[in-house]
């Protein structure tokens, strides 16, 4: 017990002495933030998380075979321009820093695969972002956004859309141009319908929109490629209609056929003053 706590009280210090030092701009205190990283490592991937940086430093930016690059969980809020040297940079992690806008140099980065921005200020993306034609998989989660950016709409490769946590209303017609989007994960949004365009998305597979205000459900029968709908934690009044097969999380999802409405609803049922049962709480993890 006593080596826990040791442990446990060294780990916040070693925390506490990384957050003074990473004020210090020296190349001593910056080494020590970043330890024995002289050369690209031979998996050709830097992970500098939780390191308390302010600035990443400029020699990484030299290692231009670089594939993964991880800098999640500092106090980062711009980026070097000679990041741009980095173009075979596949992944790059930016989440949990305190970015309010999107620094221009990311969008130069045209192999980029992978882009976490989640978990900072963001109120919107550049216009830039659309030169990242390769890109699969966005996270954008935590942030700041009202809309979607309609910059989104651009990126014809995209795969996986996380938009969650954020203040979003609705979701812009143009992303139905999407035809590669399989996943798209909404949850904790101020949806009061149900995203009328994604009624014109045949290839998703998932959409989560668990939390948020939507009060009634069209069918999403007609969507052929669909295999799980999350819509819990929301004041419906209808579970969404699905193909066999489908996979629903949310109140009435066992139940079949679809539940009527209150309104139509039995005497007997009125008189009891019982609730349609909730389902066991199933709460899938992203994929």
């Amino acid at each position: 017990m006593v080596a826990v706590i040791l442990n446990a009280d060294s780990f916040s210090m070693g925390n506490t002495l990384r957050a003074i030092i990473a004020f210090i701009p020296s190349d001593d205190c910056q080494k020590y933030l970043l330890g024995d990283l002289e050369e690209m490592p031979i998996d050709r991937m830097v992970d500098l998380s939780s390191r308390q940086l302010r600035r990443i430093p400029l020699h990484v930016c030299s290692f231009r075979e670089l594939v993964k690059l991880y800098l999640s969980d500092n106090n980062l809020h711009q980026l070097p321009p000679e990041l741009e040297q980095l173009q075979n940079l596949q992944i790059l992690a930016l989440d949990f820093n305190n970015f309010k806008a999107l620094p221009l140099v990311v969008c130069t980065l045209k192999q980029l695969c992978i882009l976490y921005l989640g978990n900072n200020k963001l109120c919107d993306l550049p216009q830039e972002l659309s030169l990242l034609q390769n890109l699969k998989t966005l996270w954008l989660e935590s942030n700041c956004l009202s809309h979607l950016p309609e910059v989104v709409c651009e990126l014809s490769l995209l795969k996986t859309l996380h938009a969650g946590s954020n203040a979003l209303h609705t979701l812009p017609a143009g992303l139905r141009c999407l035809q590669e989007l399989r996943t798209i994960w909404l949850s904790s949004n101020l949806l009061a319908d149900f995203p009328p365009v994604l009624l014109h998305m045949p290839f998703l597979e998932v959409i989560d929109v668990d939390r948020n205000a939507i009060r009634s459900f069209p069918s999403l029968a007609h969507l052929p490629g669909l295999k799980l709908v999350i819509y819990d934690h929301n004041p419906c009044r209808n579970a969404p209609k699905v193909a066999k097969g489908v996979r629903r999380v949310g109140r009435w999802a066992e139940e079949t056929p679809e539940p009527r409405k209150r309104s139509e609803l039995g005497r007997e049922e009125e008189t009891d003053g019982k609730e349609p049962p909730l389902p066991p709480d199933k709460q899938p993890q992203p994929c």
